[in-house]
């Protein structure tokens, strides 16, 4: 059952709505969660968590888990099939975790649901907001079964296709990209890392290769039209084409693959009166960079401590300072990826080019490190 009213109402249960409400809690607030689905999401379609984002985890009891159930990729590498174009090194960097964390979505979603659940919470499934309206003191939701929920606050934390943010009337200005992409969870041998996050450029399209803690790897990929299921055959064709080269990688299996098409969007605005947006409603972007959840739960870190202060004192201003940070970093974040993209799916022609210039400008060590800290999140501390 759902309470008639709570202090604050999230809208989504994926890793931004569960952060948000774990910070809210822990700050002594009464929070909802609801999800349309009735059961988490158990596929994995985020697996990257960066440095920054571990760090903003800490204070909310989490990190540790999830140290200690994901990979410790010490490495980035941008490549031309055997050739190394841009290595990134994490070791130096100046945090705890110097590395970039390979751990599945299911898996960071379990962690911090249950984290939730021993801080007394819970998510409320399945219920599909059908309306939201709102005055000056607080915003009312009605859900598709007839129920309703009163909160002094709203947060939208409901992914691309965000309902909270239709009901505001946000705009979400963008575009999408031509190419579809593919994802897959395989097992294969041969010649890729296995602690090391591989971006591979191609003429075909960029392929990125990352290791699991479970023995797989992920595999992502730009191509014109990605079957819903891809099979061996199908991630097989994708390697040969796009991966290394002296050392044939074989494919032996995919245990879960599936297809997405990607939007370059940014919300207009982060906030309606007593309604804000966090995560995926407010930004989406190429998975080049690995930044799209780590971007979400830092939305989510920084979204509990405003609330929890305009809560405490009645001064909205935390929040409007929330909206003006935050949405500044998903635009870089967004132009980061885009860039990337575009990199990694340039012409044949000018192809050569592009490896002469990255190989000149990997010799360079700030551009190796600034890099690292773009890709790290720790540019945005």
């Amino acid at each position: 059952m759902l309470p008639t009213a709570t202090d604050v109402l999230v809208i989504g249960a994926g890793p931004t709505g569960l952060t948000l409400a774990i910070s809210l809690t822990l700050k002594g607030l009464d929070v909802t969660v609801v999800d349309n689905q009735a059961e988490g999401d158990n596929t994995s379609r985020a697996a990257v968590v960066h440095a920054r984002t571990l760090e903003q985890l800490e204070p909310l009891g989490v990190t540790g888990p999830m140290v200690e159930r994901g990979i410790h990729a010490r490495r980035f590498t941008i490549r031309d099939g055997d050739r190394v174009l841009v290595p990134v090194p994490f070791g130096n960097l100046p945090t705890d975790y110097p590395y970039t964390l390979m751990i599945s979505q299911a898996e960071t979603e379990r962690i911090l649901l249950d984290r939730l659940v021993a801080l007394g919470g819970r998510v409320a499934r399945p219920y599909t907001l059908s309306g939201l309206s709102q005055d000056g003191a607080g915003a009312t939701a009605v859900f598709a079964d007839g129920s309703s929920v009163r909160a002094r606050y709203v947060v939208g934390a409901d992914g691309m296709h965000s309902t909270v943010r239709e009901q505001t009337g946000i705009g979400f200005s963008g575009a999408s990209y031509p190419e579809s992409f593919s994802l897959a969870d395989v097992r294969l041998s041969g010649g890729v890392p296995g602690e090391e996050v591989v971006l591979y450029f191609s003429p075909a399209g960029l392929v990125v290769v990352a290791p699991l803690p479970d023995g797989t790897f992920r595999i992502v990929a730009t191509v014109d039209e990605a079957p819903h299921e891809p099979d061996v055959a199908y991630v097989q064709r994708l390697l040969d084409e796009r991966g290394p080269r002296r050392d044939k990688v074989v494919v032996s299996e995919v245990v879960w693959g599936s297809r997405f098409r990607v939007h370059h969007r940014v919300a207009d605005a982060y906030r309606s009166g007593r309604v804000l947006l966090a995560g995926d409603a407010v930004h989406v972007h190429s998975p080049a960079g690995g930044q799209g959840m780590n971007t979400g739960i830092q939305d989510a870190v920084e979204l509990g401590t405003a609330l929890a202060e305009t809560l405490r004192t009645g001064d909205e201003a935390p929040l409007d300072a929330y909206a003006a940070a935050r949405r500044p970093v998903a635009q870089e974040v967004v132009a980061f990826a885009g860039r990337l993209t575009r990199l990694a799916t340039m012409s044949r022609a000018l192809r050569p080019v592009r490896n002469v210039v990255l190989r000149l400008l990997a010799t360079l060590p700030p551009f190796r490190r600034a890099l690292a800290w773009r890709l790290s999140g720790l540019v945005y501390r």
